[in-house]
């Protein structure tokens, strides 16, 4: 009995060996990644340049080494606005950036990277997520042989920095101010000249007079940037970016050959990567604005006129859009309806934002 006993173990042992050997190891499904991930943004800007090396540390992290993706500096590789084309040329396999800089190639874009008066950060994540807008991102980017992840999200913008005050929408009127995306083309409706500069221009650009005004990003940022040096005026609210939305844009035709746990993998880090960043903006910025009053900044807020006049143009602006590029429309319909169904909950589920402000709480 022992002997047959015996035999029947060994046997089964090859058997499990052999199953071991012919099933996949979720190691072995995983596919080895080395890329180069240039990015529009530096890694030392916090919240904005910063959730992708974050990222790719993690990708490093839980792959054991076998994702790893290494973060080059705008202008090392490529420059800092072309991530969009050599991605989709194949010249480099993925790249990370804003979607919006490429507006003038995929109009639709600029509604995936920020929509004025739109979804604000964690509506944009619903939306993506739950009511459609996975779908058309890939029905926008895919023809252009684009795979873009959500990456990273973060809170709305400062609405600009001014070297006067605008007390008024006609003080817009002829000033030069730098804007990107879909609200350039709106401040143009108030007779300003707008035009599209890196970040890392505007400082001197603001310094200098060559420009009046600039709008970037959120209060760390534009701090970090040092516009407060130079521009003795901010204006909230940030109605014309209230999400800041970043990509990794991946390759198609190197997207389609991962393997399905190598994708779900960056998928999954990638969604981590959103909520860290969106984490670390909300935390930072109440002292970003604390230590600009510090240091004389005059904070502002728009005026119900202003805001009013702004919401006109945008809807302006998006109707002769929606004419231009039927994508466009698509986008934006399906942004505008989860908008309206999210507006009850949004106005009666939360508390005022200044409730505290009406109670005299200090």
């Amino acid at each position: 009995m022992l002997k047959k006993s015996t035999k029947l173990m060994g046997s089964a042992a090859i058997i499990g060996a052999a199953a071991m050997m012919a099933a996949p190891t979720p190691a072995s499904a995983l596919d080895t990644i080395r890329w180069q991930v240039p990015m529009a943004f530096a890694s030392t800007l916090t919240a904005l340049g910063d959730t992708m090396p974050w990222v790719a540390d993690q990708l490093r992290a839980v792959s054991g080494g076998q994702i790893d993706m290494q973060v080059a500096e705008p202008g090392a590789l490529i420059p800092a606005l072309s991530v969009f084309d050599n991605v989709s040329e194949g010249n480099i396999d993925a790249g990370y950036s804003w979607m919006g800089y490429e507006r003038g190639t995929v109009p639709a874009a600029a509604l995936f990277g920020a929509t004025p008066f739109g979804l604000e950060s964690s509506e944009f994540v619903a939306w993506m997520t739950h009511h459609g807008g996975q779908e058309l991102l890939e029905d926008t980017f895919h023809p252009f042989n684009v795979h873009p992840v959500l990456c990273g999200v973060i809170s709305p913008e400062t609405a600009g920095w001014f070297r006067e005050e605008m007390p008024t929408v006609e003080s817009l009127e002829g000033l030069r101010f730098r804007a990107a995306g879909v609200g350039g083309e709106i401040f143009a409706e108030f007779g300003m000249s707008v035009s599209l500069l890196p970040g890392g221009e505007l400082f001197q650009a603001l310094e200098t007079g060559v420009l009046d005004g600039t709008e970037f990003s959120l209060p760390t940022v534009d701090e970090q940037l040092g516009f407060y040096q130079v521009a003795d005026y901010l204006y909230l609210p940030g109605w014309h970016q209230p999400t800041t939305n970043q990509f990794l844009y991946v390759n198609l035709d190197v997207w389609e050959d991962l393997s399905d746990q190598t994708r779900a993998m960056i998928e999954t880090t990638c969604m981590a990567g959103t909520m860290y960043a969106l984490a670390r903006a909300e935390a930072l910025q109440g002292a970003a604005l604390a230590s600009f009053e510090e240091r004389g900044t005059n904070i502002r807020t728009y005026s119900d006129e202003q805001i009013e006049a702004f919401y006109e143009a945008t809807r302006a602006v998006f109707e002769r859009l929606r004419a231009e590029d039927q994508m466009f429309d698509e986008v934006l319909t399906s942004m505008d309806e989860f908008q309206m169904e999210l507006r009850p909950w949004r106005e009666m589920g939360y508390l005022p934002r200044d409730w505290m402000t009406r109670l005299g709480i200090e």
